[in-house]
């Protein structure tokens, strides 16, 4: 049989949308995967993904293995032979290779066994390849489900199963099921099997049955029907990727169609009107000209209607009551200013070690002004919009649509008249609510986002309810990146574990000891490595900087930078090197070298005996006036770049000079001028941690 193209189908009932596309690429993956550990010659390969099937297709399969040679190599000769017969070692070797040991080659001092294996056939291979093409899928679903009498489990339940390669059926067995050469067309419009002569005919004969297999080009194509419907009614449909990405694996044959909701919804916040018809309807609003929203929504169906005028109306139907609930809740909210809503958040539990939803907002309020003082700007605002941050959880619209949280309490606030301001602050606190989102615009949003995710971490840290590797109920991890981003990205220069620290001391309850704050900050810090791990920075360079100590996010980063260009630098390295041997002699020197240290550098001029201790001293302190200037404006690239010019000095001084002099007098000056060069090499970041 030559070269073939191999399909493999899985019909099952409706999958959940967010299974389709990982499934059906899992299949195809591991087909390819194990068609190379067997070395099958084989061309491209394609997947393809429905509600009701997943299917891989690998063009050009080899129909068998090729030939190999297999080698195995046995004991040394030495242990092999004895006297020229062999030994219970070489005979064991050839009993294992099924062979009599003068069949065995002796090839470089060893016992060489080699044999030509046939390929084996790939219908033979198929089932041991399917098989863990499933254990591959399984990984993608973590929950499965059983039907019928049987005990095997799939997402869905199998209905069937097509395997060809080429026009040859592979007697593939699952699920009570035996492979055949049909599949099924759309449930609806061409529910009887599709016979296929060969798995060229796949995609084209369900296509024909109302089935659009392929689901890349099928999201082409419903983004291409959601604008072309959105342009009709003069608009433009907001399409969400995601949104994009679900509705194209809930549908086997999309068919746009347009509704339209009554004009007064529009009177409420756009967002809720986004949530109700994306979030719930799984439906694409479309906004005007302006940017407004447009009476008008776009829908998917998964069915060619004879009267598109009923799904219209069904459609329309379910939103109109949501809408209309959505309204009530608006009107209803607005009665009572938003600071009415606060007293409601004291019976409202935030952890059960931790106090109320109104404790968290006091105490939020107060760390709000502990980070206005630290930057040295006003507070009144931050503080208010603080107390006012957390008050839209207890009103309808949010207990209905949890997801507009912040949103709805701007507006409310906006509507109750807080200050411009304030609403603002309230409306972006929760922000950045996922990895790379965006950051509150407003100073005020930025410091209420600051203090609400310290909070949050210190208390759970408190509470003892630090996540694991598997778990992260109250989304630390994301509080923690997110703390960090508004400190590098908005430029406040604050120490975060000063702050860490009074967000800790605030708590109710709980463990708010120095270890805690430790493994608070360390939590924080391993966040920091993976954000510039994710940038491409070295591991060496973090750690560099790390160990100076510093809290400050905005001030790590810069001196990351700095270390950075200076590994672009000649010296870099060499430098390096010499602050490595540095370390090492003042840690060999003992009680010497901490006495160096104890004595702050303080070099005694008259006991400089050779020319070159005197040239590094020399150079040593005709940087010290240069190095603090650049300390205090945080001048980092220009410290390390001064810092280079010491590499001649340093390079002299370990050519010539003998530290551990035996003179005590003489060994503990030079160990307090290395002290004092050990300190310098550490202003930026430790040096002794980069390479060199």
């Amino acid at each position: 049989m030559a070269d073939a193209d191999l399909l493999i189908e899985i019909g099952c009932e409706d999958l959940p949308a967010r299974y389709v596309v990982p499934l059906a690429d899992a299949l195809k993956d591991a087909l390819v995967q194990g068609l190379d550990d067997a070395q099958v010659p084989h061309g491209s390969a394609r997947r393809f993904a429905t509600p009701r099937r997943i299917a891989a297709l690998v063009s050009q399969v080899a129909a068998r293995q090729p030939d190999r040679t297999v080698e195995r190599k046995g004991p040394k000769l030495a242990l092999a032979l004895k006297e020229g017969q062999p030994t219970p070692a070489g005979l064991g070797f050839a009993r294992s290779c099924g062979v009599d040991f003068a069949q065995l080659a002796q090839e470089d001092g060893q016992l060489v066994f080699r044999s030509a294996q046939a390929g084996r056939g790939t219908a033979e291979l198929l089932p041991d390849l399917f098989e863990r093409a499933l254990a591959r899928m399984d990984e993608v679903v973590p929950r499965r489900m059983r039907w019928g009498s049987g005990d095997e489990t799939f997402v869905r339940p199998v209905r069937w199963l097509l395997a060809l390669h080429g026009p040859r059926v592979i007697p593939l067995k699952r699920f009570g099921l035996k492979a055949g050469a049909a599949t099924h067309g759309h449930r609806f419009h061409a529910p009887k099997p599709i016979a296929l002569k060969t798995p060229a005919q796949y995609e084209s004969r369900l296509r024909a049955a109302k089935v659009w297999a392929d689901a890349d080009s099928r999201r082409d194509e419903i983004r291409a029907q959601i604008e072309a419907a959105a342009k009709k009614v003069r608009g433009r449909a907001r399409i969400e990727a995601a949104l994009l990405d679900e509705v194209t694996a809930l549908v086997e044959w999309p068919v746009v169609i347009s509704g339209r909701m009554e004009a007064r919804f529009l009177t409420l916040p756009p967002e809720v009107v986004i949530a109700t018809i994306e979030h719930n309807q799984r439906y694409f609003p479309v906004a005007g000209a302006d940017g407004g929203l447009l009476p008008d929504f776009i829908a998917v169906s998964n069915i060619q209607s004879r009267d598109v005028a009923r799904v219209v109306e069904g459609n329309e139907r379910v939103v109109r009551p949501r809408l209309t609930d959505a309204l009530f809740f608006w009107e209803q909210d607005r009665r009572k200013p938003l600071a009415g809503y606060v007293a409601d958040l004291d019976r409202v539990t935030f952890q059960k070690d931790l106090g109320s939803t109104g404790d968290k907002a006091r105490r939020v309020a107060a760390l709000a002004g502990d980070i206005c003082r630290a930057l040295g700007e006003p507070a009144a605002e931050a503080t208010r919009a603080a107390a006012l941050c957390k008050a839209d959880l207890v009103t309808r619209m949010v207990f209905e649509f949890p997801e507009l949280q912040g949103v709805m309490g701007g507006y409310y606030a906006a509507a109750s008249g807080e200050p411009d301001g304030v609403a603002q602050a309230i409306r972006e606190h929760y922000r950045p609510t996922q990895a790379g989102g965006p950051l509150p615009e407003s100073r005020a949003g930025q410091v209420v986002a600051l203090a609400d995710k310290l909070d949050t971490l210190a208390g759970i840290f408190a509470a003892g309810q630090r996540p694991t590797a598997s778990k992260d109920p109250f989304a630390l991890r994301r509080a923690a990146i997110g703390a960090l981003r508004l400190c590098i990205e908005c430029r406040l220069p604050l120490d975060l574990r000063v702050l860490l620290g009074a967000a800790l001391a605030a708590q109710p309850a709980g463990k708010r000891d120095e270890r805690t704050l430790a493994e608070l900050w360390e939590f924080v810090l391993e966040r920091l490595r993976g954000l510039l791990g994710e940038q491409g920075v070295a591991v060496e360079v973090v750690a560099a900087v790390a160990a100076t100590g510093t809290a400050r996010p905005l001030d790590f980063v810069a001196r990351v930078e700095a270390v950075r260009t200076f590994l672009g630098m000649a010296e870099a390295a060499q430098l390096a090197a010499a602050h490595k041997r540095i370390r090492n002699l003042l840690k060999q020197a003992g009680p010497e070298g901490a006495a160096a240290q104890a004595s702050d550098g303080e070099v005694d001029e008259q006991r400089l005996r050779d020319r070159e201790e005197r040239g590094l001293f020399d150079a040593l302190r005709g940087l010290d006036g240069t190095l603090e200037r650049s300390q205090r404006d945080a001048d980092y690239t220009g410290g390390l770049r001064t810092l280079a010019r010491l590499q001649g000095p340093v390079d002299a001084f370990f050519d010539k000079v003998m530290v551990m002099a035996p003179e005590p007098e003489l060994r503990a000056n030079r160990l307090a001028l290395l002290r004092r060069l050990d300190r310098l090499c550490r202003s930026v970041a430790d040096l002794s941690c980069l390479p060199g």
